[in-house]
């Protein structure tokens, strides 16, 4: 019995390996091997397509001392700081909303998550007839003739704009997917002992929903510091601002794609890479909630 309790548990083992091989064939062949080739072109010069000739540490030399690496990674650093602290926060206020006893509830979230389901190239043809410094909708509302898009000091904040109109309603969606996990007995237990909604939403609903709330955190700011497509569609290289609203990623298309130096490229990627905080980093932040 016991033989045959063993061979039963091993091809039950075998089974999961197989269903489980096409994922993990597909992890290495598409992020394992990749990532290791971006590592060791990052210590290589680009010759011609597929040739690389071993340099060192020169590509990470280049990069620490290039006025426009740091500015680019400051430009991220400051364009999450824009968009993932608002966006998260504005994705759980709509949650909440949602979440309420309102009337067209399922059209109201059809329209907040309508954003993601367009075209980027869409959206950022009207966001850029919106921003235009001529004759866009917003300086007409406001009787003023700024250049959003062209103008150093408002560049990233138009592109961060953008993001979070883009990201707030599937960020809201999935919050809210979390706010219907709570039972109502805690409400109705509280309300008993005299809390009222402000004290609910701090004592019940964000530990509750912490868990959520750090998925949507990791998601949202793994987005903003791999920012390129709004960058790329919102701007274009006679634009005046390209180098106060670059990211790192954007940079990296130049380098590699523009300039064709390959090998510097894939210094910047290990750098955002190494740069992006782990997971374990953001933990505290939301399971401290809880307390």
């Amino acid at each position: 019995m016991k033989n045959k309790r063993s061979a039963a548990a091993l091809r039950e083992e075998r089974w999961g390996w197989f269903m489980i091989a096409p994922t993990i064939i597909g992890l290495v062949v598409l992020n394992l091997w990749p990532f290791v080739q971006t590592l060791y072109a990052s210590f290589c010069e680009h010759l011609s397509f597929g040739h690389y000739k071993f340099i060192g540490l020169q590509n990470y030399v280049d990069m620490f001392q290039n006025a426009e690496f740091w500015k680019a990674t400051w430009n991220t650093v400051f364009f999450c700081i824009l968009t993932v602290p608002v966006g998260v926060a504005l994705a759980l206020m709509i949650a909440l909303l949602l979440n309420a006893n309102v009337k067209f509830k399922g059209g109201f979230r059809t329209i907040f998550f309508l954003p993601l389901v367009c075209a980027p190239a869409a959206v950022a043809m009207v966001w850029r007839w919106i921003f235009n410094g001529e004759y866009g909708i917003l300086n007409q509302i406001l009787g003023a003739k700024i250049q959003w898009i062209t103008d150093p000091k408002t560049a990233v904040l138009a592109v961060a704009v953008v993001a979070v109109w883009s990201s707030v309603g599937y960020d809201a969606v999935l919050l809210l997917a979390g706010l219907q996990n709570i039972p109502k007995t805690l409400y109705e237990a509280n309300s008993i002992d005299g809390a009222g909604k402000i004290r609910q939403f701090f004592t019940i609903t964000l530990p509750m929903v912490s868990s959520t709330l750090f998925s949507v955190l990791i998601m949202r700011l793994m987005a903003s510091m791999k920012i390129y497509d709004l960058i790329y569609m919102m701007a274009d290289e006679t634009n005046p601002a390209l180098t106060d609203m670059q990211s790192l990623m954007y940079l990296f298309y130049r380098s590699s794609f523009v300039a064709g130096d390959r090998g510097y490229g894939s210094a910047i990627i290990i750098w955002t890479i190494l740069k992006m905080p782990s997971p374990a980093c953001l933990l505290p932040i939301c399971t401290g909630i809880r307390f």
